[in-house]
């Protein structure tokens, strides 16, 4: 099964890499580095005692990773961290992240699943472990790894039941890789009870390393900022859009009883998005400005009805300027978004329906008081509404998704005890 699966990857590489070429017009990032996708690299990489190897796919696994990889450098001091990734978006926030390790983190993107190319990496970095992050499982890769002793380990992992019922249905490919994996420190006892039934023969339960993350001094300074900008009036952040969703959320926008002056702050999740999603706002006839436009000294004007966030990196950002949040990818079947990073700055979060990649966490939220579930796009305005226009409910409902969030840290110190028989003393 995994010799078909080769034989499909090297007959897709012409169209992957037209692909590659065709984003390229607009993310510049898919156009470089194609030597790393296709497991070339030139010199041979500087000697380190112990290289451990992290693979982030994009934004969202690379800030969950944060906590884990301070942890791991702070426990291996003489070792380096190779950090791999999908997406230049995730590779821009890694480097972001990460300046301030130096030497100690390296970045590189991630080589195609043919065999050969991950066998390439192994050979250069030389790696003594692979960390995947989250729901990451490369046949060829797992099987190269295990090939030259390699321990796979799969970190802050979650599985939901529509995604085992689709890795069910590719069997001995996906079952030889599970039994490939060293270790699972999953999220959640749901989690591990379906990981094992993929195969996986060793699965913990370290709970979910997004609790842990430290919002950054320079994003809360930059929230204050921006909520400067804006004055005084009431924002409710919609949060990580996802196609489709922009025109429910306007459209329902239009019909709400908001408080006259309340601002709505769209952040769209793909930055090739923020043109697309500017002309639905002007096509409502709304007034908007962009967070690019605003410069240092700017200010968000009192006729602005929507202030689009057209950056990357922000986020945190974002929910420390917001007085409300809707976390998005949830009023359509998409899965949800990561509601902890709101909860951790205690703004109460509003999330829709559709949340099964992140079921338990948001079930916890709602069972706390920090979170509110809505049906549609007018129930969202409706309970932005009368959050907005009841200060001692927002106030209250923000103090609990901070409790809530406190509450449930300390996977980082788990995932690491769970690693580190796999890693020399």
């Amino acid at each position: 099964m995994r010799l078909l699966y080769t034989l499909a990857w090297w007959l897709a590489l012409p169209l992957v890499l037209a692909r590659l070429w065709l984003r390229g017009r607009q993310e510049p990032g898919y156009r470089q580095h194609w030597g790393e996708r296709l497991g070339f690299y030139g010199r041979q990489a500087t000697p380190a005692p112990d290289t451990i190897w992290l693979h982030a796919v994009s934004v969202g696994e690379t800030r969950a990773a944060e906590p884990l990889i301070d942890a791991l450098l702070a426990a291996w001091p003489a070792c380096r961290i190779v950090l791999t990734h999908m997406t230049p978006t995730g590779r821009a926030t890694g480097k972001s992240l990460f300046a301030r390790h130096g030497a100690r983190l390296v970045q590189s993107y991630l080589p195609y699943d043919t065999g050969a190319m991950p066998a390439r990496f192994i050979r250069h970095f030389a790696p003594r472990i692979c960390i995947l992050m989250e729901t990451e499982v490369w046949p060829n890769l797992i099987h190269q790894c295990n090939r030259y002793k390699v321990p796979v380990v799969l970190a802050n992992a979650r599985l939901s039941q529509r995604s085992l019922g689709k890795a069910q249905r590719l069997g001995k490919l996906i079952a030889d890789a599970a039994r490939g994996i060293t270790l699972v420190a999953a999220q959640t006892q749901d989690d591990a009870d379906r990981v094992r039934q993929l195969g996986v023969q060793d699965a913990v339960v370290t709970g979910s390393i997004k609790f842990d993350v430290v919002v950054p001094e320079t994003a809360l300074a930059t929230g204050a900022w921006l909520r400067g900008a804006i004055g005084t009036r009431p924002v409710l952040l919609c949060a990580s859009t996802r196609e489709g969703e922009e025109q429910l959320i306007l459209d329902a926008y239009t019909r709400a009883s908001l408080p006259a002056n309340a601002l709505l702050l769209i952040v769209p999740r793909h930055p090739q998005r923020f043109d697309e999603v500017e002309k639905l706002i002007a096509a409502q006839g709304l007034a908007v400005q962009r967070r690019s436009g605003l410069g240092q000294d700017g200010i968000v004007a009192a006729g602005t009805q929507v202030l689009l966030g057209d950056s990357m990196g922000e986020m945190f950002a974002y929910y420390a300027a917001c007085d409300c949040a809707f976390v998005g990818g949830s009023l359509l079947p998409l899965g949800g978004q990561n509601l902890i990073e709101p909860a951790a700055l205690g703004k109460p979060v509003l999330i829709g329906p559709h949340t099964f990649n992140f079921a338990l966490v948001t079930e916890q939220a709602i069972a706390a008081g920090g979170a509110a579930l809505v049906a549609d796009a007018d129930a969202l305005m409706a309970q932005a509404a009368a959050l907005l226009q009841d200060p001692a409910r927002l106030a209250a409902m923000g103090e609990k998704a901070l409790a809530f969030a406190s509450q449930h840290r300390g996977a980082t110190p788990r995932t690491i005890a769970a690693i580190q028989p796999l890693l020399p003393a």
